[in-house]
């Protein structure tokens, strides 16, 4: 069993950071595993990228089509990829490092999967095949940038489909046993997949090797009893970010792959009557996770605002997201810059870059979203470009074991 550190002072019961099943929210708009490219379905009247907004067009006429945003050049800019026939609103999305768009649809009781491009003024599709079942779900991104997997529950177990990059069209590489959701690679290859599993009632975060025909092994284990789950991690630094009920209720942690240390769960990460939700880690601190800067979603009362806050820190940064904001997206620069996609009438493809705010400097301890004193800088649609980023090695993954930690007290 691994232990837990709760830091501070615990405040009163009730405030939901999750959802109520406690998965993550995710965004409607992926980005590519590279950070390159990534897509998104809109709404509009017409295919233009320069078209009415979402608020303009939700009457007659309106219509789903996919897009497709470009990320690595100098600005942003939006290539839609609308078909013949709109699209369902329940259509997902997966941008691949090459440019092209995974589309899957849900058609009676198949799940079809094609590849989008654009081809001058019309868009092109591809056919990879279909998975006769119920349910499926794509999985973000892998970290190689060609392949795409998805997640099928079935009686007995859940299935892990390659849907794209495979040689015959969708193919299952693996079948974890009881119920899972969730999905985060562990490592820069595409080979480590964790997985929120449900067995007997309690749900624990496993990792799935698909090159070992999905060899299962346990990766998070708090105590005998509690749901934990597993958000999001960095194959760099080895950062994973956890959320358990470990302590008597949700809570936000976070912990180190292969490391012997227990998992903390920080004060500043549960502010009263918010719902904080972790979106991107700061990559390239290799062996260094208490100095990545986590970027988090907020949502109180006063709308949606973005949250930055580093392990090393212990202080949950607040400040206001750009109007438009496409909430639960964004990227971390190597420098730590975190560049949040926004869409609005006027701007329908643009991305602000956010600098976190240092450790130690003084805020309000109620601040609202307005009350952010660093607006972000604006990058907007007009460029073209494309850089390769490079990947790194993964930890190996193991479970986290009990260990002492020095002038803390451990929940156990």
């Amino acid at each position: 069993m691994t232990a837990c550190v709760v830091e501070g002072v615990e405040s009163e019961a009730g405030e939901a950071d999750a959802t109520p099943d406690g998965d993550v929210r995710r965004a409607g708009f992926t980005i590519a595993a590279d950070g390159s490219y990534a897509a998104r379905l809109t709404l509009g009247t017409n295919a233009g990228a320069n078209g009415p907004s979402q608020e303009e067009v939700l009457g007659e006429g309106a219509a789903w089509f996919p897009e497709r945003w470009t990320l690595d050049g100098p600005e942003p800019y939006a290539v839609p990829l609308p078909l013949d026939q709109p699209e369902e609103p329940d259509a997902e999305l997966l941008p691949l490092a090459d440019g092209r768009v995974l589309i899957h649809r849900r058609v009676a009781d198949r799940q079809a999967f094609s590849l989008l491009y654009p081809t001058g003024p019309g868009t092109g599709e591809l056919p990879l095949g279909a998975v006769e079942c119920a349910e499926l779900t794509l999985l973000p991104p892998s970290p190689d940038g060609t392949s795409a997997y998805a997640l099928a529950p079935g009686e007995h177990g859940t299935t892990v489909w390659l849907v794209a990059g495979g040689a015959f069209g969708p193919e299952p590489v693996a079948t974890v046993r009881g119920r899972c959701t969730g999905g985060v690679w562990l490592d820069g290859t595409g080979r480590l997949l964790a997985l929120d599993r449900e067995l007997d009632g309690v749900v624990k975060a496993v990792a799935v090797d698909l090159e070992r025909g999905g060899e299962v092994s346990p990766l998070l284990q708090i105590t005998e009893g509690s749901n934990d789950r597993l958000l999001l991690a960095d194959a760099d630094s080895g950062l994973l970010l956890i959320r358990s009920d470990a302590p008597g209720h949700d809570r936000l942690g976070w912990g180190v792959l292969g490391s012997a240390l227990p998992v903390r769960f920080p004060e500043c990460l549960r502010p009263a009557g918010r719902a904080v939700t972790p979106f991107a880690v700061q990559p390239g601190q290799v062996l260094m996770p208490e100095s990545c800067a986590v970027a988090l979603r907020i949502d109180g009362p006063a709308g949606t605002w973005v949250g930055t806050w580093r392990p090393s820190g212990r202080q949950l940064h607040q400040q206001a997201a750009p109007e438009g904001w496409l909430a639960g997206a964004g990227l971390w620069s190597r420098d730590g810059v975190l560049r949040l996609p926004y869409a609005t009438g006027t701007l329908p493809c643009g991305v602000a870059r956010l600098e976190a705010p240092r450790d130690g400097r003084a805020e309000p301890p109620d601040v609202r979203p307005e009350l952010a004193t660093e607006p972000a800088q604006v990058e907007v649609a007009g460029g073209n470009g494309s850089a390769p980023r490079s990947t790194r090695a993964a930890c190996k993954p193991v479970p986290l074991q009990q260990a002492p930690l020095t002038g803390r007290t451990a929940a156990r």
